[in-house]
């Protein structure tokens, strides 16, 4: 399956919201045609380079779609776009056309059924509460409510003061549960930062 993708300096996850400004012709006209089509594009994390310019050299293989759900001029006069995260995907292949676009050849990953929550998610479910709360995180309209194991894994490693590479490590657990532990001891971890 073909994708043009677009690399960030950020990790979109399914169900997550990212608002995006475009100034760059070649994301101009990817927007235009997938609003045309109807279709997403891919988010993939820059391992090695910028987001502005040339292609970066160096692209997480495992990315999330972009589904676009709201647009308008910015007041800086730059296109502003929403989007919400969709399937997630594995970057086969990946080549630049002559706008320096890149196009994707990628596979979609299954998405294992939403687990219900157990009670050892009570912490984890009240951090994402707490985290709603936020008025950064507030503005993005997502909705923070869990209503299983794989959404609650999915908003946590999103919104969660990760690192880049931290969270292409969650974006590739399949399992919601094994995503959620790897969340939990990422927090120990920063906690055991702070009392240092």
């Amino acid at each position: 399956m073909s994708l043009p993708l677009f690399p960030l300096n950020a990790v979109l996850f399914p169900g997550c919201v990212l608002d995006l400004q475009l100034f760059e012709a070649r994301y101009l006209d990817m927007i235009g045609r997938c609003m045309k089509q109807g279709e997403g594009f891919g988010v993939v994390c820059i391992t090695e380079g910028s987001e502005v310019g040339d292609v970066p050299d160096g692209i997480s293989l495992i990315g999330c779609e972009a589904l676009v759900t709201d647009f308008q001029q910015q007041d800086n006069g730059l296109l502003g776009i929403r989007v919400i995260g969709g399937r997630r995907f594995r970057v086969i292949s990946a080549d630049t056309q002559k706008d320096q676009l890149l196009i994707g050849q990628v596979q979609w990953l299954e998405e294992p059924a939403d687990n219900p929550l157990q009670e050892e998610d009570d912490d984890l479910v009240a951090l994402l509460a707490a985290l709603a709360e936020h008025p950064m995180v507030a503005a993005l309209n997502m909705g923070l409510t869990a209503s299983g194991q794989q959404s609650l894994s999915n908003q946590l490693a999103y919104l969660l003061p990760f690192t880049e590479e931290a969270k292409i490590e969650l974006l590739e657990i399949d399992d919601a549960e094994e995503r959620l532990d790897a969340i939990q001891e990422l927090l120990d971890q920063m906690q055991g930062d702070i009392q240092i």
